[in-house]
């Protein structure tokens, strides 16, 4: 029996079943009640999350945020992304970003971006596979109140 994958935008009102996934990209370094809360919080933002799903059971996910900058112009930026250990390998990441391609062009977007940390080579090769490129470092600092 042949596995198929469906693919389609997790309705705000569903928003919140992403969090045993995002809790595991994270590494479980950040706690459900923290993430929850600032998952909260993004929403009115405008954050939406793609979802790739078998049959009932959800395996993949791709947080979308819809930005205009000045050096890229209406571009949609990949976050979040991630596909359950079980399913890595099996084309899932491809079939998330060509969703996501498709509604770039559909919105007028004239660039697409995402953030990937420096020492996940694998993530590199896979955004770079998908026509990705380098163009600078994304930097983070801490606020300590």
């Amino acid at each position: 029996m042949e596995t198929r994958f469906s693919v389609g935008w997790i309705p705000e009102t569903k928003l919140k079943s992403i969090l045993n996934l995002v809790y595991l990209l994270n590494e479980e370094r950040v706690s459900m009640e923290l993430l929850q809360n600032r998952l909260e919080s993004m929403i009115p933002m405008g954050y939406k999350c793609i979802g790739v799903y078998n049959e009932e059971e959800l395996i993949g996910i791709c947080g979308v945020w819809e930005l205009n900058k000045l050096y890229a112009g209406k571009h949609l930026e990949a976050d979040n992304v991630i596909i359950s250990p079980e399913y890595q390998g099996k084309g899932i990441g491809k079939l998330m970003m060509e969703f996501l391609d498709e509604y770039a062009v559909k919105i007028g977007c004239e660039t697409a971006e995402v953030n990937c940390y420096i020492k996940n080579e694998k993530g590199k090769r896979f955004w770079e596979n998908q026509g990705y490129e380098a163009l600078g470092y994304h930097m983070i600092k801490k606020i300590q109140p």
